[in-house]
């Protein structure tokens, strides 16, 4: 027996031998010395467009199908369901007391009960079209992308479209999570080791160019690992040393999208297991901001090492998300203003994904990070456009608040998304009183302001 099978064991041994040499040949050839070096073959890009062809022959598909079988075709809402136009409450009250009343307005008393449809209307507006709650939620996709979270639409349409389907499921499984969890482990890893290993040089220009260096290969060895394909726009607008460069939130990984293109110093709480060994080891050879759990609700403290950070120029831009949530990729909402009230120059950065080739946004309270992290990696791609903006400093006579708003603004303008003002913890929190008395508070002023100038005249 042992005769019988040893040949049978030597081969298969050779066979896997074989296997795993041209796996890592081809592994460090296409995808590691590339990412070393910054440079790039094309192939992802040529493997999007190939992606599109067969997204759109399968859309054209289903609907060809759904056609000659009667079947309705789900259409997500692209805007708001109802139609809003922008004006005040006072405009709208005045528009419906006039339209209620044959008095004139100016003689009209202070309080009418038609003002009580006004907050009733928007009530009801606000059950049927939320514009906070559903920010929390993936985007929805007119078309298919042969993702199963992406198919609404999708009965049994043909046979070739079905096998198209499984085809993409062993692609994306078989092959691509395989490659990408790799790639993924080996970026991690040498982020470790090498921050380790600088960590122990002494402080000076040597250190930093390293330092720089190895942040910059194995951030982009990670986001091959995710197949990212990434257009930066106005690079002359990078980060500088002693900024603070702020974008819109929608995943855990915009840290790496933006750090594959440029080195910041990041900001965050102090973790256990895996995430606090790769903390520990980063800060070793780069002067990272972490806080302790207990540091982190005190605002002066965080306000002074920020402050103190950005006043050295030779420290790298600390990287922040203002939102403090991930918001699904439609909109940006509200910035704290903890990182505008220090007195540094911002630089804005906008981030939007292509929604079609995989879903970016975390919805945390949906999916744990190992289960978001797993989706990522089995999706098609991960495809994103950045904007570096201009650089902005805070006005004479300009608060904090104000300063982020407009900031906000020129991001949400650039990356072609809704600006809102609410704010993003409410995915876990009750709407504050504050946003309630405000209404109030507009509708007394009015009010107070019509008696006022009924007294002057």
């Amino acid at each position: 027996m042992e005769l019988f099978f040893n040949p049978f064991d030597n081969l298969l041994c050779i066979l896997l031998g074989i296997s795993f040499t041209v796996w890592f040949t081809l592994l460090l050839v296409f995808i590691i010395v590339p990412a070393i070096f910054g440079v790039s073959f094309g192939i992802r890009r040529l493997y999007m467009k190939t992606l599109l062809k067969i997204f759109e022959w399968a859309t054209l598909r289903i609907e060809r199908g759904a056609k000659e079988k009667n079947h309705h075709l789900y259409k997500p809402y692209s805007n708001a369901i109802i139609a809003k136009d922008p004006t005040s409450l006072e405009e709208e009250i005045k528009e419906i007391r006039r339209s209620g009343s044959n008095k004139d307005l100016d003689s009209a008393s202070e309080f009418e009960m038609s003002d009580i449809f006004y907050f009733a209307r928007r009530g009801v507006e606000s059950i049927m079209d939320d514009e906070v709650t559903k920010r929390f939620s993936a985007e929805e996709l007119e078309s298919w992308n042969l993702l199963t979270r992406s198919n609404n639409n999708f009965h049994y349409i043909s046979l070739r479209l079905t096998v198209l389907w499984g085809l993409g499921l062993v692609i994306r499984y078989g092959i691509l999570l395989p490659l990408r969890v790799t790639l993924a482990f080996t970026g991690v890893g040498l982020l470790v080791f090498l921050t380790s290993v600088i960590g122990r040089l002494p402080n000076g220009r040597m250190k930093n160019l390293l330092s720089e260096k190895v942040h910059l290969m194995c951030y982009r060895i990670c986001v091959r690992a995710l197949t990212a394909i990434i257009t930066y726009h106005d690079s002359e607008n990078k980060p500088k040393n002693g900024g603070i460069c702020v974008a819109n939130h929608t995943s855990p990984i915009d840290v790496i999208i933006l750090a594959s293109d440029g080195c910041y110093a990041m900001v965050g709480q102090i973790h256990g297991g895996l995430m606090g060994v790769i903390q520990r080891s980063m800060v070793k050879a780069c002067p990272h901001i972490w806080f302790e759990r207990s540091e982190v609700k005190d605002r002066h403290l965080v306000a002074k090492r920020l402050s103190d950070h950005v006043q050295d120029k030779s420290k790298l831009p600390i990287l922040i998300f203002p939102e403090g949530t991930c918001i699904n990729n439609t909109s940006v909402m509200m910035f704290k203003k903890g990182s505008f009230d220090i007195g540094a120059t911002v630089y804005p950065v906008a981030i939007k994904y292509d929604p079609r080739f995989g879903d970016a946004f975390w919805n945390s309270s949906k999916f744990g990070m190992v289960n978001y992290l797993l989706r990522m990696m089995s999706s098609w791609a991960i495809v994103c456009s950045v904007w570096y903006l201009p650089p902005m400093s805070r006005e004479d006579g300009e608060d904090a608040v104000q300063f982020a708003n407009r900031v906000k603004a020129a991001i949400a303008r650039k990356g072609g998304l809704v600006d809102l003002l609410w704010d993003g913890g409410l995915k876990r929190e009750k709407v504050k009183d504050t946003f309630k008395e405000e209404q109030q508070k507009l509708y007394s002023k009015m009010l107070v302001g019509t008696q006022e100038d009924r007294s002057r005249s």
